[in-house]
């Protein structure tokens, strides 16, 4: 049987009180959907209201991009995401939170997203996220009542990216200012450049550029607990 990969998109649309769109950022779903279906995985998506997420990001000069939005299926799955309430987490050996400015007004608050995430890791699952996706992380605890990124190194968008983009007084919270208070070690490369980090059965990257690191390193941790997995993608040694 595959192993099956969550992957959490925003459902808010709107950048604060700038009239502007948001949602999540194409090129950070596109990109690690084809490493993870490359690896022979299954991917669902959920959001947090279900349905129709809202997409941004779209470039079709990035094949990535043009091979998701001309593939029926994907587009079909995105544009009927799943409720939280509709997820088994059982089912499930990886989630991944999808990045893109909407994430920072409806992950970190969304009390069941962070009890499937925490309930795939604490089955020795992973959990993963990229650029914004780590709002997702911020009120996950585990059964200990520890919250899942304390002491543990992370990749975020960080509050110089932030400052960059112009947004550090629209978002409702900064970051990496709020994953430190956590008691994440927040690892950084210069703003814009890829970064990933794994630590335990955690992977994030720090922005766009990311995305696909971070899905390697997720393939990488399923391939370490399946050998089936690493035989049907072609990685038996």
């Amino acid at each position: 049987m595959s192993q099956k990969v969550l992957v959490v998109l925003t459902s808010h649309n709107t950048l604060g009180n700038t009239g502007k769109e948001t949602g999540y950022y194409l090129p950070e779903v596109s990109h690690p959907v084809a490493v993870f279906e490359r690896a022979g995985l299954t991917v669902d998506y959920v959001s947090p209201k279900g349905g129709k997420a809202p997409m941004i990001g779209i470039d079709r000069n990035d094949p990535a991009n043009a091979a998701f939005l001309d593939n029926p299926e994907k587009m079909a799955q995105v544009e009927n995401t799943l409720k939280p309430s509709e997820v088994d987490p059982s089912a499930y050996d990886a989630i991944f939170f999808a990045g893109g400015h909407g994430t920072m007004w409806d992950f970190a608050d969304n009390s069941q997203l962070a009890s499937i995430a925490a309930s795939i890791y604490e089955r020795g699952g992973v959990v993963s996220a990229v650029c914004h996706g780590p709002a997702g992380l911020v009120n996950i605890r585990l059964s200990n009542n520890e919250y899942l990124v304390a002491g543990k190194k992370v990749s975020v968008f960080t509050n110089e990216e932030e400052a960059a983009a112009g947004l550090t007084d629209i978002v409702p919270f900064l970051l990496e200012a709020k994953l430190i208070e956590r008691g994440a070690t927040v690892d950084k490369a210069p703003n814009f450049q890829a970064k990933s980090v794994v630590s335990d059965r955690l992977v994030t990257g720090q922005n766009p550029a990311s995305a696909t690191g971070v899905a390697e390193k997720v393939v990488e941790l399923l391939k370490q607990q399946s050998p089936s997995l690493a035989s049907s993608a072609g990685w038996a040694e």
